[in-house]
């Protein structure tokens, strides 16, 4: 059992009263004198402790079974058997199979781990034995040593634990650790239990909105511009993912995976009718994959998990315009996405007209685990992002605006990549005379698209949820800086928030 803390400020328990050099006694208080005790109770408290020291003396010379009892409170007493149970555990999805294992209490276990999944895995006990991440039909074997009371393990590479991957060995005819013994236990021997921080570490708290701002500020941002369009019909590129570790903040680091070094990814820009053909190549240390939601195939070859040191064409053709989120499918896929591996191809409609500036914003989440670690799937999964960006860093184009001149035409194409926040996009100072969102207009150039044609219409907002996109346009009427945010305030507040600075035309 471990010793219970004690929380700041309160004093450590202990036989004596609080006084001077006494450890109980908190600096700075007053002393409380002590009242005189009278002759005849000043002997009676001396018998009393004579009584006492003897009934000491007493049990320690002949301790009673409840003594041992409650001195062994928690703890398990089993002699080895000498015998070995040897199991085979494979993977089914994210799971371990079997889930569960029994051996008698007192037998050696030793575990052969195949990885029966599609991708890395690794097989790690509370009791600190591991084997190492295998890749889909490696095999390792795992000596657990003399099983005598349960005990958990699991699959430590980030987010598998949270997606189910968990082991229980179950010690066949050991006596049962008190519930306390058991909770103290699972808190002091599992890493896991944050689930996606490995290291054991808590994960961090979230940067404060000023020491995300000072981070933006001291941070070269993102280009935004949409890159142009080329004569190319065919367009072949070569995506490596990396891994590596990004200051959030001052002090606040997390681990980002990433296509080509950067989050979001490189941004694809064509036709209908283009065919994109991507060489995914992975330079990390775990199974990766991409899917490209701008085409049109089977997933089973072009959007497999493929190992470290591997790597693939995805060739696709573009079929339908808009902007299309391409993102790593590996499970679990809100890990991969939350850690950076996302971005956007944009798909121009037949017959879209030029304008004087075009920017890509693409929304994204940030849930900070254990310092220097990847994503903390418990606030994945809860949906409580510490930090949310447009482009990969929270303010970045506060910190540096957007440009823009009064009277010209901006249009901003609009992705959100999620992995789960909704976007509520908004410009203040501005309204929409013209928003496309997954595949057609809801109003182009201030005329409804049902026809209505009584006087000009607009829009305020572009409504997206997660991998959805579109695009507005506006002109800006006057020089001034124009708010770029989500209208979900709180998630503005968190970083998805922007300037777009217009000059006056020359």
């Amino acid at each position: 059992m471990t010793t219970p803390t004690v929380p700041p400020g309160f004093a450590q328990p202990g036989p004596n009263p609080p006084g001077p050099g006494s450890p109980n006694r908190v600096e700075g208080a007053p002393l409380t004198p002590t009242p005189a005790i009278p002759r005849r109770a000043q002997a009676l408290i001396a018998l009393l402790a004579v009584g006492v020291l003897t009934l000491g003396a007493m049990v320690l010379a002949d301790p009673s079974p409840a003594t041992t009892a409650a001195a062994d409170t928690g703890a398990t007493s089993v002699a080895p058997t000498g015998n070995t149970t040897e199991v085979t555990v494979g993977v089914h999805g994210m799971s371990f199979s079997p889930s569960t294992i029994e051996v008698p209490a007192g037998d050696r276990l030793v575990i052969t781990f195949t990885n029966t999944g599609d991708q890395r895995h690794d097989l790690v006990l509370a009791s600190g034995v591991e084997t190492p991440a295998i890749a889909p039909g490696e095999q390792a074997v795992l000596d657990a040593g003399v099983i005598t009371q349960n005990e958990q393990g699991w699959c430590s590479l980030a987010g598998h634990r949270a997606m189910g991957m968990e082991l229980t060995i179950v010690a066949v005819g050991a006596v049962a650790p008190s519930a306390d013994a058991e909770v103290a236990s699972d808190q002091g021997a599992m890493p896991g239990m944050n689930h996606g921080n490995n290291s054991g570490d808590a994960d961090v708290a979230a940067p404060s909105m000023a020491a995300l701002m000072a981070a933006a500020e001291s941070t070269q941002a993102t280009p935004a511009d949409l890159p142009p369009l080329t004569d190319e019909t065919v367009h072949e590129y070569t995506f490596t993912v990396t891994e590596s570790t990004e200051e959030v903040a001052d002090g606040v680091t997390r681990a980002i995976w990433t296509y080509n070094g950067t989050s979001p990814g490189p941004t694809l820009h064509g036709r209908i009718g283009d065919t994109f053909r991507i060489t995914l190549v992975n330079a990390g240390s775990m199974g990766h994959s991409i899917d490209f939601h701008a085409g049109e195939l089977s997933p089973d070859e072009p959007m497999r998990t493929i190992e470290p040191g591997e790597s693939l064409v995805y060739e696709f053709t573009a079929g339908r315009s808009g902007i299309w989120m391409y993102h790593c499918g590996t499970m679990p896929m809100t890990q991969h996405i939350a850690n950076g591996m996302f971005g956007a191809v944009v798909i121009e409609p037949d017959g879209l007209e030029p304008v004087e500036r075009q920017y890509v914003l693409i929304q994204s989440e940030l849930y900070l685990g254990a310092q220097g670690g990847p994503a903390s799937a418990a606030k994945a999964s809860a949906m409580a992002p510490d930090v949310v960006a447009f482009n990969g860093r929270a303010f970045q184009y506060a910190a540096h605006p957007l440009a823009a001149t009064a009277g010209e035409r901006v249009r901003i194409w609009v992705l959100d990549a999620g992995p789960n926040a909704d976007l509520a996009f908004h410009v203040v100072g501005t309204q929409f005379d013209t928003v496309w969102s997954e595949g057609g207009y809801s109003v182009y150039r201030g005329v409804s698209t049902d026809g209505i044609t009584q006087g000009a219409t607009g829009a305020q907002v572009l409504p997206l949820l997660a991998a959805q996109g579109g695009f507005v346009e506006f002109v800006p009427p006057e020089p001034g800086h124009y708010a770029i945010v989500n209208h979900q305030m709180s998630l503005a507040e968190k970083g998805a928030k922007g300037v777009l600075e217009v000059v006056a035309a020359p």
